[in-house]
């Protein structure tokens, strides 16, 4: 037996295609990059949640001395929701990086870790949300949900 999985996601070449909040929650992760510290990578992430209210919530990665002490954007602002016992579901997910080191990937993606940590929030909102990857250089692809890029992700079933 084969088991074949692709991803599909959409590509474009700026936000005009956008609705307000999306463009707000894309501007908005990428301001969140400039609180993020990594002395040691100099690779800025940020990430935004939009939440269906309207609301955006943004966390970027903090590195530590004591590897893997720190924390990837993603998971710092997906745990700054989940503590802050908003009941708003999550309606997307963007991330983006920045760097003056290095050339950032056309298309970036979260790590194995943090897609995770989504997959995990998605069952406990019962709902799955749109991912946003951009960079300066690649533009903004979008999937329509996590499992386009964790399509085997842990689960207790």
């Amino acid at each position: 037996m084969n088991i074949t999985k692709s991803i599909e996601l959409q590509h474009f070449h700026n936000s005009e295609s956008f609705s307000e909040l999306e463009k707000s929650l894309i501007e908005k992760t990428l301001e969140a990059t400039f609180s993020s510290y990594a002395p040691f990578s100099k690779f800025y992430v940020g990430c935004g949640l939009l939440l269906e209210n309207g609301e955006i919530i943004t966390g970027s990665n903090q590195e530590n001395a004591a590897f893997p002490s720190g924390l990837c954007a993603e998971r710092v602002a997906l745990n700054t929701y989940a503590h802050s016992g908003n009941n708003q579901k999550i309606v997307a997910l963007a991330v983006t990086a920045r760097s003056e080191h290095y050339s950032i990937p056309k298309l970036l993606s979260p790590c194995g870790g943090c897609l995770q940590v989504m997959s995990e929030m998605i069952k406990r909102q019962n709902e799955d949300f749109k991912l946003i990857a951009f960079t300066a250089e690649g533009g903004i692809f979008v999937a329509a949900g996590v499992s386009s890029f964790l399509p085997f992700g842990f689960d207790f079933e």
